[in-house]
């Protein structure tokens, strides 16, 4: 016999050696079968229960905390709308706004009347110039009158009256209050008021610009007209969308 006879002869004989030595492995070791009674199952299945039920409560109990945070998210846009909402109506001035702040009276001089000196009405130029110094020395809420004025104000003359957002200021003496962001910036207005180049012109035209003191709490009216908006249009929106 041949060399790789042999070889496949006895490669043959290691597989069916192997081979009858599992089958001889598997007779031997019988198959391992559940051995516990019913009450072992019924407490097995028991605790599988209970498992599952509480899965399916902690599912629920998430369910429920994604649906609140939905809820409260929703309501919390909401309430952000509204309070941007407020801010930019407290911008506009619709609403009354209280705060420290000074108030500005403007009278005759009494020294001229007496001289029998006729005074002219207040002038546009004047209280233009008196608002844009209020402006500048850091104002934030200002009424004239008892009329608020917000950015789309107007100060015009009118059949030789001045009038702020139609209303006449033919009333002496006229007030005016003025609101800042705090005491500090209250003071620094009024002293820079009581220098101011207004105060001189108001007093070349004969009337007075008294300053008060400081004060903690000033309040001034909310804008009691309508506000128009011009030179706007509605936005084209796309089809469908």
């Amino acid at each position: 016999m041949g060399q790789k006879s042999y070889l496949s002869m006895t490669m043959i004989t290691l597989i069916i050696g192997f081979m009858v030595a599992v089958q001889y492995q598997n007779v031997k070791e019988p198959v391992v079968r559940d051995t516990r009674d019913t009450s072992q199952l019924r407490e097995d299945l028991v605790k599988e229960k209970e498992l599952y039920l509480s899965l399916i409560r902690e599912i629920r109990s998430n369910e429920e905390k994604l649906e609140k945070y939905e809820t409260e998210r929703s309501q919390s846009k909401e309430q952000i709308l509204k309070e941007t909402l407020n801010e930019l109506k407290a911008e506009a001035g619709l609403f009354e706004v209280e705060g420290p702040g000074v108030v500005i009276n403007i009278e005759h001089v009494n020294e001229d009347l007496l001289l029998g000196e006729e005074v002219s009405p207040i002038s546009t130029y004047l209280i233009k110039k008196l608002v844009n110094e209020l402006n500048q020395y850091g104002a934030n809420h200002i009424s004239i009158a008892g009329q608020r004025l917000i950015n789309s104000s107007m100060i015009r003359n009118i059949n030789g009256q001045t009038k702020v957002d139609g209303y006449s200021l033919d009333n002496l003496p006229i007030e005016v209050k003025i609101v800042v962001n705090n005491m500090e910036a209250a003071e620094k207005l009024r002293n820079r008021m009581q220098v101011s180049s207004s105060a001189e012109e108001f007093f070349i035209d004969n009337f007075r610009l008294t300053i008060s003191e400081s004060k903690s709490n000033i309040t001034i009216p909310a804008y009691q007209e309508s506000i128009r908006i011009r030179h706007m249009e509605l936005a084209e929106t796309e089809k469908g969308g």
